[in-house]
């Protein structure tokens, strides 16, 4: 197990091959991209600050579902924003074309938003949502799973619990290098500890977390799947706050 923390954890390649950009300033510095056409950054930082910054670099129609995810996770209804609960920072890059969204992926690592960089940096804890496929995941395309993975061991071992115990197929991502978030660059990873963490949520897991999956309807129409993870989610960070991991397990 020693071994394949380490192999998992080594740099893993920067830029993906199918990304068209190199950075997110490449997007902005685009003549051809228009910020609130093609795309838009969204984002809330609290003062005093939160523990936790939560993250979705590849938001709105380039990895469906984890806008809501991000939003819904630092406490905030992904519909009217009005807090239901203990409230986190939380950051997202969304895409808002009609087609080829997958155009403004930019790999976590290669995430260079001067706001993101700063809110990250100065939070002890941060989780970065993502979505895969299940074949990309090395799981049946029907399969309904995330996988756990990021630098921060404490609460990834949280994340897999709390999933777990919800009834969600939570997979350590140990074994999923490419997928799991280890490179120190990764956006996740420049917590002012170094550490963080991220969930891959396959396509299956995410439609069924809507009753209408479309990006105008996506906020209205969240189901049981959606909420459930999101309290698993939730549970998983609040217990890592001083003094209460031991009264959480």
């Amino acid at each position: 197990m020693a071994d394949k923390i380490l192999a998992a954890m080594r740099p893993q390649p920067q830029w993906s091959a199918v990304d068209v950009y190199a950075s997110n300033s490449d997007i902005y510095a685009d003549p051809r991209m228009v910020e609130r056409v093609d795309y838009r950054r969204r984002f809330k930082r609290h003062r005093p600050r939160t523990s936790a910054t939560i993250l979705a670099p590849h938001g709105g129609g380039i990895e469906f579902g984890t806008s809501e995810l991000c939003l819904a996770i630092a406490g905030y209804h992904p519909a009217t924003r009005v807090p239901i609960g203990q409230t986190y920072d939380y950051w997202m890059f969304e895409g808002l074309r009609s087609y080829a969204n997958d155009l403004l992926h930019v790999t976590s690592s290669n995430c260079d938003d001067r706001v993101a960089l700063e809110m990250v940096s100065e939070s002890s804890h941060a989780l970065g949502l993502h979505g895969c496929t299940a074949v990309a995941a090395g799981l049946p395309d029907y399969a309904r799973a995330v996988l756990v993975g990021g630098r921060d061991a404490v609460l990834r071992g949280l994340l897999l619990t709390r999933l777990r115990r919800a009834g969600f197929q939570a997979i350590d991502a140990i074994d999923h290098p490419e997928l799991g978030g280890y490179d120190r660059t990764n956006i996740a990873n420049r917590t002012s500890r170094k550490r963080g963490a991220q969930l891959e949520l396959t396509t299956p897991l995410r439609a069924a977390m809507f009753e209408t999956n479309t990006r105008s309807e996506r906020k209205t129409s969240t189901t049981a799947v959606f909420w459930d993870f999101v309290a698993a989610t939730r549970c998983a960070i609040a217990a890592t706050r001083p003094g209460r991991q031991q009264s959480q397990n």
